[in-house]
């Protein structure tokens, strides 16, 4: 993409700071929408759990990318916190797609990024899927289908609307690995429940890279699994960061444990998803870290 104005929601989080931060680094002009009066020109107000966003400060931009929402890993899910990982979601992406939509045609932007997660998919145990794969059912792939139609708006007006489905990024700050990592390095870490669920993971810089590929190739819409090519299990999960943390790894979490410290989040913890990034694959990205040691290596620096 030429150098141009593009609008981040979620500037503030673990992708969207490393997004910003490759995105100022190449000489684009970043515009951040913040949830109070804003203090340079450089930033937007929106209230997304309200629904609300300033139209005006969008116009003109070449890109919207939307990486906001609460942490779905940060807290137990609680009735309260599944209503706040919805609202700030979906009505956070309606307001924006509402907005795009609102503007005149030629101060709309050509693409609308809009966060999405693997959650869709729900649990695949062993079974491969990709994009072509319906989603699943319970709390989670509910809350994605919601989270992607909000975008309508923007789609019905014409914007190339694309969806990147997240999976769990390595990363030393932010993220499921924020928390391994201190376990790992204490000679704590271990397997969860039987080890032999998939984990979907993504390298941040593979993240940042992919929604760059996906920013600036024309053509690309829909969802677009953002998941490294080799799923990994948890006991290979454990075992590398085992070998590059040189620790050893002889604790386990038993399920039961699990279910009784995360209640309903355990089932994202101990179920399996086994995600490929075949639409991505197909566009021509190529990942920097197809395998789990490599992303933990990169994250560990």
């Amino acid at each position: 993409m030429e150098l141009s104005r593009i609008a981040v929601a979620g500037s503030s989080g673990l992708i969207g700071g490393a997004l910003v931060r490759s995105l100022t680094a190449d000489g684009h002009e970043v515009v951040r929408l913040v949830r109070r009066a804003p203090r340079s020109r450089d930033e937007v107000r929106w209230d997304p759990e309200n629904g609300s966003v300033d139209a005006a400060g969008l116009a003109g931009c070449a890109a919207v990318v939307n990486l906001a929402g609460a942490n779905v890993g940060s807290r137990r899910w609680t009735e309260e916190y599944k209503a706040t990982l919805r609202s700030g979601r979906v009505r956070g992406t309606a307001a924006l797609a509402q907005a795009i939509a609102s503007l005149k045609p030629e101060e709309r932007p050509r693409v609308f990024v809009n966060g999405s997660a693997i959650g869709y998919y729900g649990e695949t145990g062993g079974r491969a899927v990709d994009e072509s794969a319906p989603a699943g059912e319970g709390f989670l792939p509910s809350l994605v289908v919601d989270w992607e139609a909000a975008a309508a708006p923007a789609q019905e007006a014409g914007v190339r609307t694309v969806f990147p489905r997240t999976g769990l990024v390595v990363a030393r700050e932010g993220g499921a690995w924020e928390r391994l990592f201190p376990l790992f390095k204490a000679g704590l870490g271990g397997r969860m429940g039987d080890g032999r669920q998939y984990w979907s993971f993504v390298a941040l810089h593979d993240e940042v890279a992919a929604i760059r590929h996906l920013l600036d190739t024309d053509g690309l819409s829909g969802p677009f699994n953002v998941t490294a090519p080799q799923p990994a299990t948890n006991r290979e999960v454990t075992e590398a960061m085992g070998r590059v943390l040189r620790r050893p790894t002889l604790f386990a979490v038993p399920a039961p444990v699990l279910k009784t410290v995360l209640g309903e989040m355990a089932g994202d913890v101990l179920g399996s998803q086994r995600v490929l990034p075949a639409r991505l694959l197909e566009s021509g990205f190529v990942f920097a870290f197809p395998e789990i040691e490599g992303a933990i290596r990169a994250a560990a620096g």
